[in-house]
């Protein structure tokens, strides 16, 4: 049935609060929307309906996930509507390339894929040495769509990346140029760096490769490699105030021998997970500095099989005050005894509320598509009310 020429968004509503109402419904309920009609449709993909959005700041709240197996394709969860999305593919040379070693991050209501490795799936070609980038590619959330954005002035993958006071700060990592470690560290504001131009900082006090960024009252922590081992206590700190580097001793419950995440929320509370035997998660104590257990990670029960299982690979995220454990694998061990299993792929979500005890973790919608496995990369963006 072909719709009247110039019909109300809204019928009984002046265009412009129609506008606003459709506005404030979260990402997660476009899909719907856009089946509503064929207006409907055209004014939620309009520049004029992204424009709006933009000025008001509703970016809404996202989840920024990919896994192992989604060939390079984001999805989102939107917490609001309970849904997952794909986002568009990205436009990319490498599109043909497994993306590693990459940090991701949110700011100003932007999402940032910074740097990375690329290698070739080709089985063929198991020694080829991947491409080593410094692309930053941006995400939009209110006109959906991807974009280059200016470039780090050094290559590196497995580097330590956080964001503090709306800029974003990158040390370390690695290099095909430097395969023991960078000391190197640069800046991006992308509200007052006109130019579009990453800042150098002065260089960190000893080399880091494959280490970990963290923002943790007003600083850039950068955790190595070696950090939470018994002989290797130390962080190196950055304070942005004086532009200096120092050295902290501090310890961490974890080590980058074992699978672990940190997350923060709100400037101080610090949460990590830590899958070595069983996986718990910890919380630190602002005043001692001393961690705590909090809780388990629940095991995974499949219903085929009759013991619960420990899950491996999976993505530690936070999104506003909850904590999120997203895919990964399980081991599913034949009945017989026999020492033979399969590797299963999950694609589920769980989610809890840290502050209340004990945890009370709850299942969400599964991720959408093919976004299941081990997850390479996530992060979250939220939307400041």
């Amino acid at each position: 049935m072909k719709e009247p020429v110039n019909q109300s968004i809204i019928p009984g509503l002046p265009d412009d609060l129609a506008l606003r109402c459709l506005a404030k419904l979260s990402h997660g309920h476009h899909g719907v929307l856009e089946t509503v009609s064929t207006s409907w449709r055209d004014l939620i993909r309009s520049s004029d309906f992204a424009n709006f959005k933009a000025r008001e700041g509703w970016c809404g709240n996202w989840l920024f996930v990919l896994t192992e197996g989604s060939s390079n394709e984001w999805v989102a969860y939107d917490p609001e509507a309970d849904k997952w999305h794909p986002l568009p593919k990205i436009s990319t040379i490498h599109a043909d390339c497994k993306h590693f070693g990459f940090s991701c991050v949110s700011v100003c209501n932007r999402f940032l894929v910074i740097g990375g490795s690329y290698a070739p799936h080709d089985p063929a070609l198991p020694h080829q040495r991947p491409f080593i980038t410094n692309d930053v590619l941006q995400f939009d959330p209110y006109r959906k769509s991807w974009s280059s954005i200016a470039s780090m002035r050094t290559p590196r993958s497995h580097f330590a990346c956080s964001v503090i006071s709306g800029k974003v700060y990158v040390a370390g990592g690695c290099n095909l140029s430097c395969t023991r470690g960078l000391a190197l560290a640069e800046v991006y504001d992308p509200l007052t760096d006109k130019s579009c131009r990453w800042e150098e900082l002065p260089p960190m006090l000893n080399q880091q490769m494959d280490c970990l960024g963290l923002s943790y009252k007003g600083k850039f922590y950068v955790l190595s490699d070696q950090v939470g081992l018994p002989d290797q206590k130390t962080s190196e700190v950055f304070s942005p105030s004086d532009r200096k580097w120092c050295t902290v001793e501090d310890i961490w419950p974890f080590s980058r021998a074992m699978q672990f995440a940190v997350q923060v929320i709100g400037d101080d509370r610090v949460y990590t997970v830590v899958d070595w035997g069983e996986s718990l998660i910890k919380t630190r104590n602002t005043d001692k500095g001393d961690w705590y257990n909090v809780g388990l990670v629940p095991s995974v029960v499949l219903p085929d099989h009759s013991r619960p299982l420990e899950a491996f690979g999976y993505g530690f995220a936070a999104l506003r005050h909850e904590l999120y454990i997203l895919g990964g694998k399980v081991l599913k061990w034949e009945e017989s005894g026999a020492g033979r299993f399969d590797i299963v792929k999950l694609g589920l979500v769980r989610v809890c509320d840290p502050s209340v005890m004990p945890l009370r973790w709850r299942k969400t919608r599964p991720m959408c598509g093919s976004a299941h496995g081990s997850i390479i990369g996530c992060a979250s963006l939220e939307e400041n009310y």
